[in-house]
């Protein structure tokens, strides 16, 4: 496994686009909708080849995998890009929200593309979910990509007691919106420049400044509990890639929560330097070199055992 964590290649990708961050769900027409229990799922499709999942994280959007989509359909892989319930153009009346739920929605994404197994690559709790995942349907996953995700609870009960009721007031009406974007910039993405910075903020807001998308948005971070991932850790046998940023707020530690990954589930992994909570905006480079090896790996053993 190479260690990129204190180099800082250029990104190394085709003719990026800067449109591409400025996409807005409310005109992106490509995507499509998969209906799961209580409501729709929304995903972009495009490529073919094996197939990856690109998960978000909490509070964010599929243009988070913006500088990764287009160098893996160009490595020849079939790249479906999903919203969480919630967020973006999937439906924002759902009742369960969490790190298992999200989970059931990737099963049922895979099971409807049919060209699985999948490699599902997970920012922030889209990790956590792949993670679950992975643990249910071993069969549907070839592998699994944490970016910045959670492993474990970070905090202690009584802690995470305490965040939801503050969470309750920091989003509400009408500051929600720019409270969670202000953190985004601010702290999340503390590091390496993050390519169209203002664009992407300036879309979040947009988007959670919609009273549906605050109310849904809200309503997971009081329901997100990672110790449900955890609690299936023992279960995951497909091979996993763990990255995470030095610089990432939301972990006091991040190189004890590698330790965590590899030995928890056996996982690969590096921290990288000057890295924030999205390492495939920050350090998209860096990221391609170390997930397409491991994409090449997973889906030759997969196909392998077909």
């Amino acid at each position: 496994m190479p260690a990129p964590d204190r180099m800082h290649r250029p990104l190394k990708v085709n003719s990026i686009s800067r449109t591409v961050m400025h996409m807005s769900h409310s005109t992106d027409t490509d995507f499509q909708h998969l209906t799961v229990p209580e409501g729709r799922i929304a995903y972009t499709d495009a490529g073919a080849g094996r197939l990856v999942v690109l998960v978000p994280g909490m509070g964010d959007l599929r243009a988070t995998y913006a500088l990764l989509t287009p160098a893996l359909v160009d490595a020849g892989y079939r790249v479906v890009v999903t919203d969480l319930r919630g967020h973006g153009d999937s439906d924002t009346d759902f009742r369960a929200y969490g790190d298992a739920v999200t989970a059931s929605d990737l099963v049922a994404l895979v099971e409807h593309l049919a060209s699985g197994p999948a490699v599902l690559v997970g920012n922030s709790m889209g990790g956590s979910a792949a993670l679950i995942a992975a643990a249910d349907r071993p069969e549907l996953v070839a592998g699994v990509v944490t970016l910045s995700g959670f492993y474990r609870e970070p905090v202690s009960p009584a802690v995470s007691s305490l965040l939801r009721l503050v969470y309750r007031v920091l989003f509400a009406r009408p500051w929600g919106a720019a409270v969670w974007s202000w953190y985004v910039r601010s702290a999340l993405s503390k590091g390496r420049p993050t390519p169209d910075l203002d664009a992407r903020i300036a879309l979040l807001r947009e988007t959670f400044s919609d009273p549906a998308h605050l109310r849904a948005f809200r309503r997971l971070t009081t329901a997100l509990d990672h110790r449900e991932t955890e609690a299936r850790l023992p279960d995951v046998r497909t091979p996993v890639l763990a990255v995470f940023g030095d610089t990432d707020p939301d972990f006091s530690d991040p190189e004890s929560e590698l330790a965590f990954a590899r030995e928890s589930v056996g996982a690969e992994g590096v921290v990288l330097g000057g890295v924030g909570h999205y390492p495939q905006l920050q350090a998209a480079g860096d990221v391609l070199a170390l997930l397409l090896p491991f994409l090449a790996s997973a889906t030759h053993r997969s196909g392998a055992d077909a």
